[in-house]
């Protein structure tokens, strides 16, 4: 058994809640009920009864629970023990947006690369929201994104850097304009937050897949638009639009370097685990 698997059943088996188990680990319920049936063939017992009353754990289960701890325990243990080879080599997979990779890779990166000149990076760009998803999944060894305030029990994380959220808009642009968020992501819940706490009942104009895709819309005119102010000061844009002042003000947003749990062990994610930024 995978130690991956392990997680999600103890996950689980704390939550009750295939769904927040589901949504908090960033799997599908589809892969989280085929990862309980395949421990429940292998252990050849049933580990949970779901009924009216939700999702319990049988006798088998609560001891399977015993086992899956002590397991992971003794992984932990080990993994802790890890040491870093000084001719470290091999191929390291990195997921950062566009802005992450300008603005803080090479800081984060370049003891990495003194250290271990070595070790090819492949770094990968996408959407911020997708971030964790991909790493979780496997697609890479790490990811640099924005951290939420309850990281996964599958994945470890530290942060970085910190940035503001901010309001934008091109000039002249009136306050009772429309608003352009996310369509998913940190940022996004960020928005209806603040939208909640100031009583605000926004009229959304469009919800762009980036940051990148959401400033060109605010330059165009669309409405007011929600970044991090780490992506207008990278971004071409910077110098033509303007900050839109607030009350409450925005949440502040973390920044992270995160790699899967059962991955500290790895020499190569150690590394960069332990590098410093420069």
């Amino acid at each position: 058994m995978d130690h991956r698997e392990l997680e999600l059943f103890l996950h689980l088996a704390r939550t009750l809640n295939y769904g927040r188990t589901s949504l908090e680990s960033h799997v599908s319920a589809a892969t989280l009920t085929r990862t309980i049936q395949r421990l429940e063939v292998r252990t050849g017992s049933r580990l949970f009864d779901r009924g009216p009353r939700g999702v319990v754990l049988t006798a088998d289960g609560r001891r399977f629970t015993t086992y899956a701890e002590q397991v992971l325990g003794l992984w932990n243990d080990y993994r802790a023990g890890t040491e870093v080879p000084q001719d470290l080599s091999g191929e390291l997979r990195i997921f950062a947006t566009v802005t992450a990779c300008e603005a803080l890779l090479p800081e984060l990166l370049a003891p990495l690369r003194e250290a271990h000149p070595q070790i090819r990076l492949d770094i990968r760009t996408g959407d911020a929201a997708a971030a964790l998803a991909r790493l979780d999944e496997g697609e890479v060894d790490a990811a640099v994104a924005g951290i939420p305030k309850r990281v996964p029990d599958t994945l470890v994380s530290r942060i970085i850097a910190t940035t503001d959220l901010i309001f934008v808009s091109a000039p002249g642009v009136p306050a009772d304009s429309p608003y352009v968020v996310p369509a998913r992501g940190l940022v996004r819940e960020a928005a209806f937050r603040w939208f909640r706490q100031a009583g605000v009942r926004p009229m959304i104009a469009a919800e762009p897949d980036g940051h990148e895709a959401l400033l060109a819309l605010v330059d165009l005119g669309y409405g007011i638009g929600i970044v991090p102010r780490l992506v207008l000061d990278t971004s071409t844009f910077s110098g033509r639009l303007v900050e839109r002042r607030t009350t409450p003000p925005l949440d502040k947003l973390p920044l992270g370097l995160c790699v899967r749990r059962t991955d500290l062990h790895r020499p190569i994610v150690t590394a960069l685990w332990n590098s410093p930024m420069s």
